[in-house]
């Protein structure tokens, strides 16, 4: 029997111009800064977006109502180097709990000098989302996605250093 996968892997990579600490900080405990508001699953408008800095906390965005919609946990919180967070948000932009459904993503934060850290982001185990993974791959790989996300974590990173 031979099986076959397709690689659905989102990679992304952006050079900030701040020590890494710096950069680790404002991606994860600086979150809410940087998420824009349109990107949300709750029917209220997003408050804030939160990402608990620290491993099995959690990332979720909290409404203007008080109401709060998961969107995944930190798997691997080791400041400055890197974070993993789970993503169980399906095709449907729906949260699913089931950790064999979610894919996860990873953003390395490598110094390249003093003030100048490239941050390598990879989203993957996309096929673990089942029929909509390819769906999801184009939609977080796209400019919408991850690539333009990336680019307004580097200008919060270097508007506020």
């Amino acid at each position: 029997m031979t099986m076959q996968t397709t690689d659905l892997t989102v990679r992304k990579s952006i050079s900030v111009e701040v020590p890494q600490e710096r950069a680790f900080d404002v991606f994860t405990a600086g979150f809410d800064k940087w998420w824009p508001r349109s990107h949300r699953i709750g029917e209220a408008e997003m408050a804030e977006a939160i990402l608990e800095c620290r491993e099995g906390g959690r990332a979720y965005e909290r409404g203007v109502d008080g109401s709060e919609c998961e969107w995944g946990r930190v798997l691997v919180f080791d400041r400055p180097d890197r974070v993993v967070v789970s993503w169980h948000l399906q095709g449907d932009w729906k949260y699913d709990p089931d950790p064999a459904k979610a894919s996860e993503y990873e953003a390395r934060f490598i110094p390249q000098g003093d003030n100048r850290t490239l941050v390598e982001f990879e989203h993957r185990n996309l096929e673990r989302h089942g029929a909509g993974a390819a769906t999801i791959a184009e939609s977080v790989g796209s400019d919408g996605g991850w690539g333009g996300l990336l680019k307004m974590f580097k200008e919060e990173a270097e508007a506020s250093s």
